[in-house]
């Protein structure tokens, strides 16, 4: 005969067992582009992400030794569905403490609104260049550890002028990123004496764009402005640009710097585009994250990977800080831990960090892309990096300087 005591006990003991198995883990999504505009960007992107994690994990984990894990969702760039949808899972089924990303504008103001903000999660996205994610309502939920395009627009109007390249015709892609990094490059660029010949936005993922092309050819400017992605109507406007005998100069901006572009149109085609891109200053923790990506077999270098790690490594920073994996007073946190006063924490330092916080101490992550003083819009300050495309991939030229 079965002792019911017994039993019982050992229902309950295996019980408070699972429920320790529950708890063993703290969630933080990811939420990227893996399909669709910026599908060969992601994937470092997300990589950046996970080196945080996995550097958190070896080094203790989080909230006494529990594991961080780090689910992830594809938003598809462009498709406001799949961002809420992909952003609902995340809020309520894989009930996570707080989301890296989006990346693509578009999906973070969609995730944002239609599920994190409600939700009460905290967002820090590594790529979202928009100004329009500065104008959120979004109770100091929606972060971002990349500079605003009112900043990058500037510095690319900026970069060409210096060049001497003072005539352009435009084309953008037709969404949250393209209208925000048009206007605010067409802004500094004629303030800085330049001159836009044609202004046109497009549609993304269409199959032919020759009857904007013949409308910016004809205005007499030799040289093609895109603000538009890679893997979608960027690489299409180029190649048809291409084929079609138009322009001698391209110039894009960090949706299109993916090496992808370059396969896709020829070496030869775009040798000599010009773009910028977010990059990192050089900081002890700009180092030494590069040297723990290479290690890990990422590209330090790759399109908002650093700024990924920082997301993450912030966001794991502002829960341990927080003291638990609740979603309330994790913006307070964020704020806390990255910004001075404090002991500086650099890449890395998970260990060294979680000491402090339990001493009581204040930190101040200083990351791999750089400090991350977070105004009240959840903004940064950040440098812009020039890129010019040489033997057949993108390479850095330096900063581009104010």
């Amino acid at each position: 005969m079965i002792n019911k005591r017994a039993l019982a006990t050992a229902v309950a003991a295996s019980s408070l067992a699972l429920a320790g198995m529950a708890q063993a883990e703290v969630k933080v999504g990811f939420l990227g582009g893996f399909t669709g505009g910026i599908e060969s960007l992601t994937p470092p992107i997300f990589a950046g992400a996970q080196l945080a994690v996995e550097q958190i994990n070896e080094q203790g984990g989080i909230l006494g030794g529990q594991t961080l894990e780090m689910p992830s969702g594809d938003t598809t760039c462009s498709d406001a569905s799949a961002a809420s949808n992909a952003a609902d899972r995340m809020v309520n089924s894989e009930q996570v403490t707080a989301i890296v990303g989006a990346l693509c504008t578009g999906a973070t103001i969609a995730a944002a609104n239609n599920a994190a903000i409600p939700g009460g999660v905290l967002m820090v996205s590594p790529a979202s260049t928009a100004p329009a994610v500065s104008e959120l309502d979004d109770n100091d939920l929606v972060f971002r550890t990349v500079p605003s395009d009112a900043f990058q627009g500037e510095m690319l109007a900026k970069l060409l002028l210096d060049k001497g390249i003072d005539f352009v015709a435009v084309t953008y892609v037709n969404n949250d990123y393209g209208r925000g990094l048009s206007d605010a490059f067409s802004d500094a660029f004629e303030a800085g004496g330049g001159e836009i010949a044609e202004n046109l936005a497009h549609e993304d993922n269409r199959a032919d764009y020759r009857s904007e092309l013949g409308s910016l050819s004809s205005s007499g400017a030799d040289t093609l402005v895109v603000l538009a992605y890679a893997d979608t109507s960027g690489q299409t406007v180029l190649r048809q640009a291409y084929e079609s005998g138009m322009f001698t100069q391209y110039v894009g901006a960090d949706g299109m710097v993916g090496d992808s572009l370059v396969e896709a149109i020829g070496a030869d085609v775009l040798d000599g585009m010009i773009a910028t891109r977010p990059g990192s200053p050089d900081l002890p923790g700009t180092n030494i994250f590069n040297e723990a990506a290479e290690a890990a077999g990422i590209d330090p270098s790759a399109v908002f990977a650093a700024q990924a790690y920082d997301a993450a490594f912030l966001v794991a920073l502002a829960i341990e800080q927080n003291g638990s994996a609740e979603r309330e007073g994790l913006s307070e946190a964020l704020r806390s831990v990255s910004s001075a006063p404090g002991e500086v924490i650099l890449p890395g330092e998970w260990e060294k960090a979680v000491e402090l916080i339990a001493a009581g101490t204040e930190i101040n992550y200083e990351g791999a892309s750089g400090s991350h003083e977070f105004d009240e819009n959840g903004d940064v300050p950040g440098v812009v990096v020039e890129m010019v495309v040489e033997e057949g991939s993108f390479t850095s030229k330096g900063l581009v300087e104010l």
